[in-house]
């Protein structure tokens, strides 16, 4: 009797199922997978018209697919048991209707991150970490279906006229996607998830992100009216602390938030949501942050906050916040404090203004006062590492002090995770009599220095 005869033979009674060796299920995994690429393409080539119908809703569509693919696994051949028939169903579903494969990674909290490398190599960040699946899609056509579904949801295109896109799930997540010809490897498509229950600031102080002390302090400067740039580099939760940053943001003040793709989720009542867009198939019709930027001002704003500075827009931010519009908060991406400076310096000269750098920098000092730096560190954990005031000008330098340092002496633990934390250097940033002319004041507890 041969291998595939002798896995028919078994598979009459399920129970059989349990006495296959390792070969033999290695073989039934594959025929098993075999089925459901068949199934997939069979339904794919019955149901085109609903597929790519524009108008359908997801619970229609997933009616009739999950109804076809049932009647579809009940005339396959091949013996399966209930567990395998309702498995590949599920599957086929989420593969036409949801987000295929990555479907599950999508609904885990622990997934941060999905990296997907052509149709046939997925990996995922998961505390911190990146680890290869062994989930596929069927092939390059199912991928870019999954893709076309996304980027249409709002208005966006990816084509080989346009073959790069930044968009977001209903979630919040944020979608970068690029396909060849700019890609070699075929289309590929990272998300970074954010929860839909956004991070508050006590989920941050128990994961080690920051202390109470620091949120006290962050609290009063956003009260205060203090300008905020939060930096860091790719991937180290510059968003995510934005988010908690502006929930301080008082309910009563009209709020504006410029995004290239809307990720921030505020819950005060007077928030208007602007969104950069894209050129059109002809190559027109973009709007830029900067042109947002500018519009913002129009607009009669308490605070503007802009998901990030990375280019001419830099310059209308930094005059809007010399022009009355203090309060202000946005990211930028760096490698420390001082690196922002010189990053704003940079971005400003992309507006194409001829500026002397020292006006610049005069420009950059009176607007900016509070960096707060966030860094990825090498056990997975992301944490503010630095809150740095900037003081003014000495000369042809601006000046600035630290205010909260990470304590890397305190080394590792047995896991290799860091065992210290953000602590006080013991300076009172300048801005502490604007505060208490404001009526704010903070416990000297917040900038003492811890031995």
């Amino acid at each position: 009797m041969g291998l595939q005869d002798r896995i028919e033979k078994l598979s009459e009674n399920p129970k059989n199922i349990l006495t296959l060796n390792d070969s033999t299920l290695s073989l039934r995994n594959k025929r098993i997978e075999e089925i459901k690429k068949n199934i997939h393409l069979k339904l794919i080539e019955e149901l085109s018209d609903l597929i790519f119908k524009k108008n359908i809703s997801d619970n229609e569509l997933k009616s009739k697919v999950s109804g076809s693919a049932q009647r579809l696994v009940f005339e396959n051949d091949f013996p399966l048991t209930h567990e395998e028939r309702n498995k590949i169903i599920t599957e086929i579903t989420n593969d036409i209707v949801g987000y295929g494969p990555i479907e599950e990674f999508l609904k885990d909290r622990d997934v941060t991150e999905i990296m997907v490398n052509n149709y046939n190599n997925i990996y995922i960040e998961k505390y911190g970490k990146i680890y290869k699946t062994d989930k596929v899609f069927v092939d390059e056509n199912h991928l870019l279906r999954i893709i076309d579904k996304i980027v249409s949801r709002i208005g966006r295109r990816v084509d080989e006229a346009s073959p790069y896109v930044d968009a977001r799930l209903p979630d919040g997540s944020r979608v970068n996607i690029i396909i060849p010809p700019l890609s070699l490897i075929g289309p590929v498509m990272t998300i970074r998830k954010f929860p839909a229950d956004p991070f508050t600031a006590e989920d941050l102080i128990k994961m080690g992100t920051f202390t109470r002390n620091v949120v006290e302090f962050l609290k009063a400067c956003v009260k205060g009216r203090i300008n905020i740039l939060i930096s860091g580099g790719t991937g180290t939760g510059k968003t995510t602390l934005l988010n908690v940053v502006s929930s301080f943001l008082p309910s009563d003040e009209r709020i504006i938030t410029i995004e290239d793709a809307a990720e921030l989720q505020l819950h005060q009542e007077h928030v208007i949501r602007l969104e950069s867009r894209p050129p059109n198939i002809e190559g027109k019709g973009t709007v830029t942050i900067r042109d947002l930027v500018r519009n913002a001002l129009r607009m009669r704003p308490d605070r503007i906050v802009v998901g990030e500075v990375r280019g001419g827009e830099a310059l209308d931010m930094l005059q809007a916040m010399n022009t009355g519009h203090d309060g202000s908060l946005s990211t930028v991406h760096a490698n420390s404090p001082r690196d922002v400076l010189s990053r704003l310096e940079t971005m400003v000269l992309m507006a194409g203004v001829d500026l002397p750098v020292r006006a610049i920098r005069e420009q950059i000092s009176s607007a900016i006062n509070l960096i707060v730096h966030m860094s990825r560190l090498k056990d997975g954990t992301r944490k503010v590492v630095k809150i740095s005031e900037i003081q003014g000008m000495e000369g042809e330098i601006i000046t600035m002090q630290d205010l909260f340092v990470f304590d890397f002496s305190e080394g590792l633990d047995s896991h290799g995770r860091f065992k210290g934390s953000l602590k006080a250097t013991g300076l009172r940033p300048k801005f502490i009599t604007r505060l208490h002319d404001l009526g704010i004041d903070l416990s000297p507890a917040v900038f003492a220095e811890i031995s």
